[in-house]
């Protein structure tokens, strides 16, 4: 939700602050797929006013951040493409997410962690792959595992630009300075 969404950035920014910053980040990353068919999953009213607004493909949230990538991964399988790019919309510097695309079908998992090397901001899997997700802090080292339990080859993807979410107060300082936290 735009509304709702960065409540951790609160002390910093007021209700409306963190709807303009979560829609701009959105359009940032939504623009970083181009030319690919995006599906965005939310509940959203103001959310889903944005996707329909920019022609994306819309799903109902599933209530949890490992069931939406699990229902963006069916609808986007069931649209018989070969490969789902999971992106989080608070990646504020996403330029592309073409490399992350380019496996295909290839048995290859790439994954892009946070800059905090916690997380998982960018997660690529062959689109029929019944990859179990694993959201929130260690993420990135269970969708490591999982990879590796499926048999998938996993390519950790270094990108600064893709690894930088803004979560907290001090991702806003990095953002302003242009400095990577």
């Amino acid at each position: 939700s735009f509304l709702l969404g960065k409540v951790r950035l609160a002390s910093e920014l007021d209700d409306a602050g963190r709807a303009d910053l979560g829609r701009r980040l959105a359009d940032r990353v939504a623009d970083a797929a181009a030319p690919y068919p995006v599906v965005v999953v939310t509940s959203a009213p103001e959310v889903q006013e944005w996707a329909a607004h920019r022609q994306f493909a819309l799903l109902e949230d599933p209530g949890s951040l490992d069931a939406a990538a699990r229902s963006g991964q069916a609808q986007l399988a069931a649209m018989g493409l070969a490969r789902v790019v999971i992106a989080h919309a608070d990646l504020a510097r996403a330029r592309s997410l073409t490399r992350l695309a380019d496996d295909g079908a290839r048995p290859i998992a790439a994954l892009v962690p946070c800059h905090r090397d916690d997380g998982t901001n960018v997660l690529a899997v062959p689109s029929e792959t019944p990859f179990e997700f694993a959201y929130g802090r260690g993420s990135f080292r269970r969708h490591l595992a999982e990879a590796r339990r499926l048999g998938l080859a996993a390519r950790v993807v270094r990108d600064p630009d893709l690894a930088f979410d803004v979560d907290v107060p001090d991702d806003l300082v990095a953002l302003a300075t242009g400095l990577t936290a």
